[in-house]
């Protein structure tokens, strides 16, 4: 007998009757708003094409580490769940069998929100009315199939029944931008717009830095075995982004360490690491001088910056040598933020037209550090609970520990940094209901009244993200 798929129009709210009556009032007001989607890292191929999208193995399951990583810490290899291998080697590519395995194994996400975002993506999006289970395996995935085929399940159709206004991707600088371009010329009234992501060129132990330093030079014209020329070159594709639409940076090192090195010091650095003579401090002192140039830049050209420092990235070294990046093996780091901004806010800091945004994987740091720097300084905001903790306690969390010393306001709403295109809606949705929760608490323990909490509601929702973002 198939067991029903049920989305309770109560989950997250508080268990006590006041609180979630309270609750249910400022969700019903902002519920519908619109989606502003800031930063993640869809496919701008799918809205230039406006092609069907796959099998539902392809669509769900084969770019969500979320997903695929919690199989493997089950031992499911990640060939069998169809993940390309970076050599090319074969990997399973039956859509059916990689559905069946992951449905023989979905009772691993129960408590988890990729449940969630699962549960309401089948149900929602999609009409599925049972739940998946592995004898309902090949039902569901059959009524997927034939729903992924008709019109309304299309990239641009869905962008629009979401109730999407602006959906940021993600790009390299040597990127030619070529899916947004498309996008642009074509009559669709979709805003899908790029951000800077510079790491490729910027970070010395990624791989291919020498090359990809050296293609930057191409598509500028500009000398980047020089120091000036690498500077020079990076502005300019800052400036083509710009004017493709994005309107911020984002910068994933390994740290938030920045520098403030003098003209020549940072151009003998550039040089021995041009030539591969550095060391690993050196090129850590590297990232950090950047991050210093990109905030000079950003208040050249307006794009706000944002920071995501304290993931070690590919910590499995074999699966990174057989899958390459972004295969759930990235772990959170310490992170300092108030010695490690301080260079960059000495130089920057107090400049009125600089916007920085940053996020953290180190909990530790919310009320310690993040807090009370964005309390202060006013070019700083505090991103969103981010990626291990877009969650629903991970939220709760960052709401308790950063509101009493930055406020609401030092925030910057929410954004989902997510290549599940389908999850967008559920990760928002979840979003709203533990802020609705987190103000109802406010509201029925005498700290905030019902109005104010349905104002800031609707600004935590909607508004701040348009004003941090520029948008």
């Amino acid at each position: 007998m198939a067991e029903a798929l049920r989305l309770h129009e109560d989950r997250l709210f508080p268990p006590d009757p006041a609180m979630r009556a309270v609750a249910r009032r400022l969700y019903d007001e902002i519920k519908d708003l619109p989606i502003v989607s800031p930063h993640g890292h869809t496919e701008p191929r799918w809205f230039a094409d406006n092609a069907p999208f796959g099998d539902p193995a392809e669509l769900f399951i084969i770019p969500d580490h979320y997903l695929f990583r919690m199989l493997y810490s089950q031992g499911v290899k990640l060939e069998d769940l169809g993940i390309p291998r970076a050599d090319g080697g074969p990997v399973e590519t039956d859509g059916r069998k990689i559905w069946r395995s992951f449905a023989g194994h979905y009772h691993l996400f129960r408590g988890t929100p990729s449940r969630m975002w699962f549960d309401h993506a089948l149900s929602v999006v999609c009409g599925i009315e049972e739940r998946l289970t592995p004898e309902s395996a090949d039902r569901i995935y059959d009524q997927l199939s034939a729903r992924l085929a008709q019109d309304d399940m299309r990239p641009r159709a869905l962008f629009e029944r979401f109730g999407i206004e602006v959906l940021a991707t993600t790009e390299s600088p040597t990127d030619d931008l070529a899916h947004h371009q498309v996008i642009r010329d074509s009559n669709w009234n979709g805003r899908v717009i790029t951000a800077f992501r510079p790491d490729p060129v910027v970070d010395p132990d990624f791989e291919g830095f020498e090359a990809n330093v050296e293609r930057l030079g191409e598509i500028t014209g500009e000398d980047t075995a020089t120091w000036d020329g690498y500077l020079a070159a990076l502005a300019q594709r800052r400036a083509f982004f710009a004017e493709m639409g994005a309107t911020s940076s984002d910068h994933g090192h390994p740290t938030a360490a920045t520098a403030d090195l003098g003209s020549i010091a940072a151009a003998q650095l550039f040089e021995r690491i041009r030539r591969g003579k550095s060391s690993a401090q050196e090129h850590e002192l590297f990232r950090a001088q950047i991050l210093t140039e990109m905030a000079r830049m950003s208040l050249d050209d307006g794009l706000v910056m944002q920071i995501h420092p304290g993931s070690f990235r590919n910590h499995n070294a074999r699966l990174f040598a057989d899958f390459g990046r972004n295969v759930g093996a990235d772990m959170p780091l310490p992170t300092d933020y108030v010695t490690g901004l301080k260079p960059l806010l000495d130089r920057y800091g107090n400049e009125p037209g600089l916007s920085i945004i940053l996020f953290t994987l180190d909990e530790t740091s919310y009320s310690r550090e993040l807090a009370p720097l964005a309390g202060h300084y006013p070019c700083l905001r505090i991103g969103p609970a981010w990626w291990f903790y877009d969650s629903p306690e991970g939220m709760l969390r960052y709401r308790r520990a950063l509101t009493e010393t930055a406020g609401f306001y030092n925030t910057v709403g929410f954004n989902d940094d997510t290549r599940a295109f389908l999850s967008i809606p559920a990760r928002h949705d979840v979003a709203r209901r533990v802020d609705c929760a987190y103000l109802a608490e406010l509201v029925c323990t005498h700290r905030l009244e019902e109005d104010e909490a349905l104002e800031v509601a609707h600004d935590l929702t909607y508004r701040l993200v348009k004003q941090a973002y520029k948008l």
